[in-house]
């Protein structure tokens, strides 16, 4: 084997080991739930249950399809980003500031056996730098989406 192709097989593997850094642990501010459900199966899921609870899906992003075709191959990776309307429009009258969160995301990431872990940032956890701005009714609007966030998850787990 060539020194360049040597090289390269070895970015290419140290490359697919990092971006495989394991399980999403518990974190202050964050809600995971570890599911026995397939990736794509809980991407699905989430959406659904996102409609469900009266979200919409504004972005979806993730590395794992650009990877591929770049010859690299990583666990399933996609991060979804759900909003609607009538938070927005009440987020923006108290703090034009902290709509820069929105959409709040879930995260969905392929774990080694096959199953799928949902996490994601609660909201209060997101809007709290904006509270002085946005005060009580800002902390009430992101508790209230912490309680939707939480029906999204339970609904995608089932």
């Amino acid at each position: 084997m060539s020194l360049k192709r040597l090289t390269a097989a070895l970015i290419l593997a140290a490359a697919a080991a990092a971006a495989a850094a394991g399980n999403i642990a518990p974190r202050d501010g964050w809600a995971v739930h570890e599911t026995s459900k397939p990736y794509g199966q809980l991407i699905n899921d989430v959406k659904a249950a996102a409609k469900a609870e009266g979200m919409g899906v504004v972005t979806q992003a993730g590395p794992t399809e650009a990877a591929a075709a770049r010859g690299i191959t990583i666990p399933g990776n996609r991060v979804i980003g759900l909003f609607n309307n009538d938070f927005a429009v009440k987020i923006l009258a108290l703090s034009t500031a902290a709509m820069i969160e929105a959409p709040v995301r879930i995260y969905v990431t392929e774990e080694e056996d096959g199953s799928a872990t949902l996490a994601y940032k609660l909201p209060s956890h997101v809007f709290a730098p904006y509270t002085e701005e946005g005060g009580a009714e800002l902390k009430a609007l992101a508790d209230q989406l912490d309680r939707r966030f939480a029906r999204i998850a339970e609904r995608a787990e089932k």
